[in-house]
């Protein structure tokens, strides 16, 4: 089986961490959640080595040195967000394919590296509104970086048509069946 590539991105806030764990959840014996490497500190419950694999900005930059990264981006200003290669060949060798809960520029990445062995699907918020709402609602950020995804929220909605699918997050129980029905077609071999 050649392993395949299934990557959800979108601003944060707009629900591709819970279609995620949704899909995991009901297909774990087919998929495995890639884990992001971070330079940034762990919010609230995460978990190093289960939600994203915390490490310094010194150590990033020496594996970026040593290509370790598939693909990484400084996301917001100082901090970085990658994809191990190391972590990709761990889930294919045991047999599943990875499912990525990913920004929106390195899920374009991983799509251009990996061409049509990746689905790559944007998910949608009903508006910038709903999704200020939902950012605020965590209160997990100062006013400031709540400040600073927004402006980034707004740069990333207009990369929405660069996906395979834009996958509307108005109704979540809606969207995890309509993302559902993506993932399992795509690695059936249907076309979308």
């Amino acid at each position: 089986m050649e392993g395949k590539l299934i990557i959800f991105s979108a601003p944060s806030g707009a629900g591709k961490t819970t279609i995620v764990r949704h899909l995991l959840s009901k297909h774990a014996e087919k998929i495995s959640f890639s884990i992001s490497a971070s330079t940034r500190t762990a919010r609230g419950g995460e978990v190093n080595g289960k939600d994203y694999y915390f490490i310094s900005k010194g150590e990033f930059l020496h594996r970026i040195a040593k290509k370790e990264f598939i693909e990484f981006e400084e996301v917001y200003s100082g901090t970085f967000y990658g994809t191990l290669r190391s972590e990709v060949d761990r889930i294919w060798a045991t047999g599943k394919h990875v499912i990525f809960d990913i920004d929106v520029e390195g899920g374009l990445h991983l799509k251009r590296k990996f061409a049509d062995r990746a689905l790559a699907v944007f998910v949608q918020p009903p508006s910038l509104g709903v999704l200020e709402q939902r950012l605020r609602g965590r209160d997990t950020d100062t006013e400031e970086k709540l400040r600073e995804r927004i402006a980034k929220a707004e740069k990333e909605l207009g990369y929405a048509n660069r996906f395979d699918v834009i996958l509307n997050n108005d109704d979540l129980s809606k969207a995890c069946a309509e993302a559902e029905k993506l993932m399992l077609d795509f690695l059936s071999g249907e076309k979308n």
